[in-house]
């Protein structure tokens, strides 16, 4: 959901020259013979209820060669940072989106299925990663 809510805000704020936006998984619960699943149905719901349409979407394994193609790794929590720091050999770019709010980690929608608080919480640290670059 992140990957789409900051693309839409960067393309709101005229700045999509400024900014490469993708996401990638720290493991592989969602690729299954090198083919990544399509994004999660209530998540892309969730997103549409925006006016924001992730078809087309898949998912796609963080690499270690990633490190040198981009300036930051933003994560949804602290499970994922531990992933990105294994496949990455470094945790130098890595951080919690909710590090530019008040700090912590994004609520989980796979657990508690509460794709609406998901959304707030990232459209919140988007918003503040946003002003902070």
């Amino acid at each position: 959901m992140a990957e789409f809510i900051f693309k839409k805000m960067v393309s709101d704020a005229g700045r999509e020259d400024e900014f490469y936006v993708a996401s990638s998984a720290t493991s592989t619960e969602e690729i299954w013979n090198g083919i990544g699943n399509p994004v999660y149905p209530p998540a892309r719901e969730e997103l549409l209820r925006h006016g924001i349409d992730p078809r087309g979407k898949r998912a796609v394994q963080l690499k270690r060669d990633d490190l040198e193609k981009y300036d930051l790794f933003v994560c949804m929590d602290r499970n994922n940072i531990r992933g990105a720091a294994r496949i990455l050999g470094s945790d130098d770019k890595l951080c919690l989106l909710k590090d530019f709010t008040d700090g912590g980690n994004v609520s989980d929608p796979w657990y508690s299925g509460d794709f609406v608080t998901a959304y707030n919480d990232i459209y919140e640290g988007c918003k503040a990663l946003l002003e902070k670059y």
